[in-house]
């Protein structure tokens, strides 16, 4: 099969889980920040508003501040989530040893 069973947690595998899901989350963050930035400026097209930019950027800095930081802790709950799941209560070794 594809998956094989996770190996025993150590503490440099949980840094590395934990700063790549940090890094999930940004991204995720800017996908976020891409979507409503272009809803907005579609709505103000169509609204005639006039539009001011922040440094390239339409949306207020406090809401691109708050999109950068919520996706930071939400990568980092996402982390300790699968971090509990995979490591600790080890549930695709249960899923995948039942189904033999």
């Amino acid at each position: 099969m594809f998956f094989k069973a996770p190996g025993n947690p150590t503490k440099i595998k949980k840094i590395v889980y934990f700063s790549l899901t940090i890094i999930l989350g940004l991204l995720l963050s800017f996908l976020a920040h891409a979507f409503l930035e272009i809803n907005y400026l579609r709505y103000a097209l169509s609204q005639n508003l006039a539009v001011s930019f922040y440094g390239n950027c339409a949306l207020p800095l406090i809401l691109q501040i708050a999109l950068l930081v919520f996706g930071a802790i939400g990568g980092f709950f996402l982390g300790r989530l699968w971090w509990r799941l995979i490591y600790v209560d080890r549930v695709w070794t249960k899923k995948y040893s039942s189904q033999k």
